[in-house]
């Protein structure tokens, strides 16, 4: 046989070998940095002191199965909101909390990381391009989030709040996010007001720019704004208080995110957008209502850059006419982002009477003698009494607001 014969008879044996064997259009993706973190100490404690150790294990098995993309994208919607209705269902005392407090929010955070690592180690027996991967991560997000999962009764006034994950986990793993935690607790939860009940429906968002860049924030609150009578998103702000922003401005400031990445510039949205967006919360009511240990300020403090000038100025009360933001009231971090994005799409959406902003809780701090994360602990009284506080005047805020 020729050394031509033979090569050529080696080129049709893979080709036939290739057609075979399954077809993967795009190969595991490697982990991210917040994923990276999952395998540390602190968050394996908390996975299995709250119960939650099992959830990624578990979809994972459920993922394996799934023998095409229709059922894959079914595992992932399904894990998904179990996850957020085991997470809500735990802070409000449904279901075992394991010896970790009810109202901590961590858990739902780094079990739904172990999810979507497993969606990007995954390797199905069918082609899986990196856009079907990408799609079937933004649903498992959307749906561990609660975005899915608002639904209001008929003949109820309406509510929607938003939380945050915790952040900054590179200074401190240990750390949860007040926000996070009172999204949980309130979630389907009736207030009453002096206009009658109303159902509170919540939602959390990821501490990273590049979510909010391609309109997470948007695409999650476009379809309720129109139907509910007050929103308000949520994220930790300030030490010992709670700030109700009155200006959002439209600029990032760069502070890296949980993935470590950095974005400094104008807010990208689409089309003509307003350098600042203000409140239509009812500051002057929250402030007087008289909800808990905290103070509540009516933040109205900016940084801008005046109309003609070239020099930042900071701003205690408000923007001046032609600014240009440069830090709303609630900074130019991402909440301010959320603030910014949530009260334009109210604008564009001619909603300009209904009442939404931004609340800031206070900093959620671990107890005395607990502050050093290299010895402390993964929880103690003093955290959990503060974590508790903050919800529960969050809560009696939302309140004071429905009633103004």
């Amino acid at each position: 046989m020729t050394a031509a014969r033979m090569t050529a008879m080696l080129g049709a044996t893979a080709a036939l070998a290739a057609l075979a064997a399954p077809a993967h259009a795009a190969s595991a993706a490697p982990p991210t940095v917040e994923e990276q973190r999952l395998d540390q100490a602190v968050p394996q404690e908390i996975l299995r002191r709250s119960g939650f150790a099992g959830a990624a294990p578990s979809f994972t098995r459920a993922l394996e199965r799934a023998g095409s993309y229709r059922a894959a994208e079914n595992v992932v919607a399904r894990h998904g909101e179990r996850l957020w209705r085991r997470a809500v269902d735990r802070a409000q005392g449904r279901v075992p909390a394991g010896d970790l407090d009810r109202a901590d929010d961590r858990p739902l955070y780094w079990a739904r990381l172990g999810m979507t690592r497993a969606v990007r180690r995954w390797n199905p027996s069918f082609a899986l391009s990196d856009r079907a991967r990408a799609r079937l991560l933004a649903r498992l997000e959307r749906a561990s989030r609660g975005q899915e999962d608002v639904a209001y009764p008929h003949r109820m006034r309406r509510i929607l709040v938003t939380g945050f994950d915790p952040f900054t986990l590179d200074r401190d793993i240990r750390i949860g996010n007040p926000s996070g935690a009172t999204a949980l607790a309130l979630d389907g939860t009736v207030v009453r007001t002096s206009r009658g009940p109303a159902r509170i429906e919540t939602m959390t968002f990821p501490v990273r720019w590049r979510d909010f860049t391609d309109g997470m924030v948007e695409r999650a609150l476009r379809p309720h704004l129109p139907r509910v009578d007050l929103f308000t998103t949520v994220s930790q702000g300030r030490p010992d208080r709670f700030d109700v922003e009155r200006f959002n401005g439209a600029w990032r400031g760069g502070f890296p995110d949980n993935e470590r990445a950095s974005s400094t510039g104008l807010i990208p949205v689409r089309g003509a957008q307003p350098q600042w967006t203000v409140t239509t919360l009812p500051y002057r009511a929250m402030v007087g209502a008289g909800t808990g240990p905290f103070q509540v300020i009516d933040n109205t403090q900016v940084t801008e850059i005046p109309a003609g000038g070239t020099t930042e100025v900071v701003r205690p009360d408000g923007p001046t006419p032609g600014s240009t933001a440069r830090a709303g009231a609630g900074g130019n971090y991402l909440s301010n982002e959320i603030a910014y994005r949530a009260t334009l799409l109210r604008d564009r959406l001619g909603l300009t009477r209904l009442p939404g902003g931004h609340l800031h809780t206070p900093v959620l701090r671990f107890g005395d003698g607990n502050t050093d994360p290299g010895t402390g602990t993964v929880t103690d009284p003093q955290f959990e009494r503060n974590r508790r506080a903050i919800v529960t005047q969050a809560r009696d805020l939302i309140t004071a607001a429905a009633n103004a």
